[in-house]
């Protein structure tokens, strides 16, 4: 089956709007045949010149066919000029239609999806690709109608008057073509294809860089600390130099062809009037100089077009990776829960392209594990153990390999995406506002909710002394100009986000990560008031906020090392203990201070 061509694919995005794309190219192709004119009658003022040398006051004809090519020439202009504004108006509608389709897909995507992709390589797929498309339908494609348009009038122009100088001026634009082509073909196509792989990976470790930026800075080092941003932009470095200097050569044979075709005139002029030079000659002469600059505007144009037809081809194959994602499959037969328990029976989970040394690795390997309602259980272990994976498959932002995850006693593939988000809140340790007022960033969780439902979850959150300090309290907009909070700030707003969606199910990951003492003390309070009558999956690194928990779970390698109660573990030889022992060594560690 024949594939759909990218600009198909595009006037589809553009709906109704694709016949202004489509009168855009007649418009600028009219344009280009409208903007020779002028030329034929500069021919004509060269003629009558020179007919009547050295009596030029006998010129009869000469204002008239200088205004004529001015006339054709502003008309040339404002043709050009309205089919650009119906190429704008197509292009602006299918960088939209494309922007939204995308981010109405991403939407239905696994919650993983953002974590797994990164946030900075999403971002230029969505913004920078369809941006890419706006410059092709708005400016690339009515110039390449215009540049096609071109050619077509300019060989009559150049045979009619002499047909001799009229081949002489297209044997460099013969050869250039050929130049062109090989700079603009396949190959090409491939280069594009690493240089946007080369600039994606750059923008994406530029996002993680950024914002690790703060630990950097606390402890004096340099870009060199972040390993892969460092390699990302050594790569991009040798791609775009080894390129460019691969296109040195061809690039510079076909700027000298492109723009020396007035040299090859010349050449020719001075064999062709060895004999003597009559003034129908010298007329064609100084005319075909001066209509051949023509020529290297439109392969330029050509040239372009065709590299951009390149970024778009790539483009869309960007945007193609995420549309051919597979959202999570919704059951046709929903089941509800009928409580908030918790169940996990022979859980096996692999992240997308995970392995050790070749070999796949699975993140959470063989888990069981039963949560009853209302239990608190907290999980630990070594970082990269799997304890954000296995809460994240609770909330199903991933679906097991192998095994079933269950709430209340129904599978999480049973349950509608609606409920079950209804059913599971989830804290991430870098709580993220949207730039609206604060307000609004918790009314996210429950659309409905009254200003008192908001202000009371905010009041549960610990979040009073916040909305004090705030210049128009819980209406600021957060990220306002001189409106900012920390992380410990939003990470209590967030809780209110989650106490007003209410929620059954709660897990907490790393949730006072970033909380200083005086924060920590009022998110843990936010916590124990949240926490009542719900079922909690705490994941912490530190050990003293999980002692309370009803449940430890201990997690190593994917799988579960122990399981007991904070007393339980502590007094028993494991990883916990030792865990426990290491985290109270460095609790009492003191700076020494020399009395010397």
């Amino acid at each position: 089956m024949k594939k759909e061509s990218n600009l198909k694919r595009l006037l589809r995005y553009a709906g109704g709007y694709k016949y202004l794309t489509i009168a855009s190219w007649i418009l600028s192709a009219l344009s280009a045949l409208v903007a020779l004119l002028p030329f034929v009658y500069i021919w004509k003022v060269i003629k009558e010149v020179l007919d009547v040398a050295p009596n030029y006051r006998d010129v009869q004809d000469l204002s008239h066919n200088g205004w004529m090519a001015v006339g054709f020439a502003v008309a040339a202009i404002l043709i050009y000029i309205v089919a650009l504004m119906c190429s704008h108006l197509a292009a602006f509608r299918v960088q939209a239609n494309m922007r939204t389709k995308a981010m109405h897909h991403i939407v239905t995507l696994p919650m993983g999806f953002m974590s797994g992709s990164g946030s900075g390589k999403v971002r230029k797929i969505v913004y920078e690709s369809s941006a890419a498309t706006e410059t092709y339908l708005a400016h690339q494609l009515p110039d390449k109608a215009n540049a096609l348009a071109t050619p077509v009038g300019l060989i009559v122009l150049l045979l009619v008057f002499d047909w001799r100088l009229g081949l002489l001026s297209l044997l460099p634009v013969v050869a250039a073509f050929v130049i062109m082509s090989f700079m603009t073909g396949k190959r090409m196509a491939e280069k594009m294809e690493e240089y946007n792989n080369a600039l994606g990976q750059m923008a994406g470790e530029a996002v993680e860089y950024v914002r690790g930026i703060s630990v950097v800075k606390t402890f004096g080092q340099s870009v060199f600390s972040f390993r892969r941003f460092k390699e990302a932009i050594d790569n991009y470095e040798k791609w775009v130099i080894a390129y460019t200097k691969d296109l040195r050569f061809p690039m510079m044979c076909y700027t000298t062809l492109v723009n020396g075709i007035f040299a090859v005139l010349v050449a020719a002029a001075l064999v062709m009037t060895s004999g003597g030079v009559t003034n129908e000659f010298l007329l064609n002469l100084m005319y075909y100089i001066i209509i051949t600059p023509i020529i290297t505007l439109t392969l330029t144009k050509i040239m372009y077009a065709s590299e951009n037809k390149l970024i778009v081809a790539d483009a869309m194959s960007r945007i193609d990776s995420i549309l051919e994602m597979e959202p999570l499959p919704e059951t046709d037969h929903p089941k509800h829960p009928k409580d908030n328990s918790v169940e996990l029976s022979g859980v096996s989970f692999r992240y997308k392209d995970a392995s050790v040394n070749f070999t796949p690795r699975n993140a959470l390997e063989n888990i069981s594990l039963t949560i009853r309602p209302g239990e608190h259980v907290a999980f630990v272990g070594p970082s990269g153990g799997g304890k954000t994976t296995l809460a994240s498959i609770v909330a199903r932002f991933w679906d097991v390999r192998e095994g079933s995850v269950k709430i209340g006693g129904v599978n999480v593939k049973d349950i509608p995406k609606e409920e079950l988000m209804d059913t599971v809140s989830f804290v991430f340790q870098d709580s993220k506002l949207l730039k609206t007022s604060v307000l609004e960033n918790v009314r996210m969780a429950k659309p409905d909710a009254s200003r008192g439902e908001i202000l009371k979850a905010l009041h549960d959150a610990q979040c009073d002394d916040i909305l004090e300090k705030l210049p128009q309290g819980v209406d600021t907009v957060v990220g306002a100009k001189g409106v900012y909070l920390s992380g410990g700030e939003q990470q209590r707003i967030s809780i209110a986000r989650v106490m007003l969606k209410n929620a059954p199910i709660l897990i907490l990951d790393e949730a006072t990560a970033f909380a200083d003492p005086d924060n920590e003390a009022k998110v843990q309070a936010a916590f124990s008031v949240l926490a009542k009558g719900k079922t909690v999956l705490m994941i912490a690194h530190r050990l003293s906020t999980v002692t309370g928990a009803d449940r430890i779970v201990v997690i190593k390698d994917g799988k579960i090392e122990d399981t007991g109660t904070h007393g339980q573990l502590k007094d028993k030889d494991g990883l916990y203990a030792e865990m426990w022992r290491q985290y109270n060594k460095a609790a009492k560690w003191k700076v020494g201070v020399s009395n010397a």
